[in-house]
Formats: structure tokens, sequence, C-alpha cells
């Protein structure tokens, strides 16, 4: 009779270890994923707040100096075809004038994928009262420009 060679043994599947590693694999890509919008966001916020901040704060500091066409220059094109620049400085003159302004919030949110930033700001007034206003400020062209109906 002839020899047989050495046969190896049959090897026990386990399929529950493979379904287990890859179920692990995609939590780990989720988390790899998670993770990285979540520092594209932070990176964003990061990006509009500073600028967005300031723009509003400029526009603000404009008003209340009297120096209407350089607030107006601050408008993003959409709000500057509802408002000619003469429609502006006069309603921008009607009482209670604006004396001066503290910028309280800022708040940024993402909207089609681009930042939108509200500033939130207590409006002094030469009457004497004071109010809370928001601000929506956007990237317009190479800058942040104050947008909707601001004053």
């Amino acid at each position: 009779m002839g020899e047989t060679g050495w046969v190896r043994p049959a090897r026990r599947r386990r399929p529950l270890r493979a379904g287990l590693l890859l179920a692990g694999c995609a939590v780990a890509l989720c988390c790899v994923g998670v993770a990285g919008l979540g520092l594209w966001n932070v990176q964003v916020v990061r990006q509009a707040s500073g600028p967005a901040r300031e723009a509003a704060d400029g526009f603000l500091r404009e008003l209340a100096a009297g120096d209407t066409d350089a607030a107006y220059e601050r408008l993003c094109a959409e709000t500057r075809t509802r408002w000619s620049r003469l429609g502006f400085d006069q309603w921008v003159r009607t009482p209670p004038l604006l004396t001066g302004h503290q910028i309280r919030q800022v708040s940024v949110n993402t909207r089609d994928g681009r930042p939108r930033v509200t500033v939130t700001a207590r409006l002094d007034r030469d009457s004497g009262r004071a109010e809370d206003r928001d601000l929506t400020v956007v990237r317009d062209g190479d800058g942040w420009k104050v947008c909707g109906d601001p004053y």
C-alpha cells in the first residue's frame, strides 16, 4: 500500500470573529470621519467669527460716527440692491440716532456649506434707550459684509 502524505486538518471557520472585525473597522472609520468633520467645522467657525465680528463692529462704529458712506460700503451686494446710498443715509439719520454699541455675541452656522454669522449687538440710542439687534454677516467677495436690514 502506498503511503499517503501528510494532510492538513480542516480549519474551522469563524464567521463571528470576521464579522466583529469588519464591524470594528467600520466603526473606526466612522469615528475618523466624524472627528474630521468636527475639526473642519471648528476651523470654519474660527475663521469666520473674528472677521465677521470686526465687520459688524466697524459698521456700527461708522453709523454712530455719522459716516453713512463708509457704513454703506460695508453692506453686502444683495442689501445694496434694495437700498440706494441716499435712502440708506436718510434711514440711518432718522431719530433715534445710534450713539454707541456693544457686541454681545457672535454665532456661526453654515448654510449650503458657507458660513453665515449672526452678531448680536446692544445699540445705544440718543433717546437714552438701548436695544439688542441681530446683524447677519456673510462672506461677500473677499471680505465680510453686513446683510439684511441691519439698523
